[in-house]
């Protein structure tokens, strides 16, 4: 799972119980399967969503 755009890949660490008590955890990107233009060209990338609202916002 990895962003084609900006390269967000999943980053660990831990969760801490009440009784800090530590157990390996994960925090995954939100990563779509989505058709864009790139280059004048349609093609479809794994993307995730903070790029694809980027990707979509209108120019000023």
């Amino acid at each position: 799972m990895k962003c084609d755009i900006c390269g967000k890949t999943p980053q660990f660490g831990n969760n801490v119980s009440h009784s800090k008590k530590r157990t390996k955890r994960r925090w995954l990107p939100n990563i779509h399967r989505a058709t864009i233009m790139v280059g004048g060209q349609k093609r479809e990338v794994n993307i995730c969503t903070r790029c694809l609202r980027t990707y979509n916002k209108p120019p000023r």
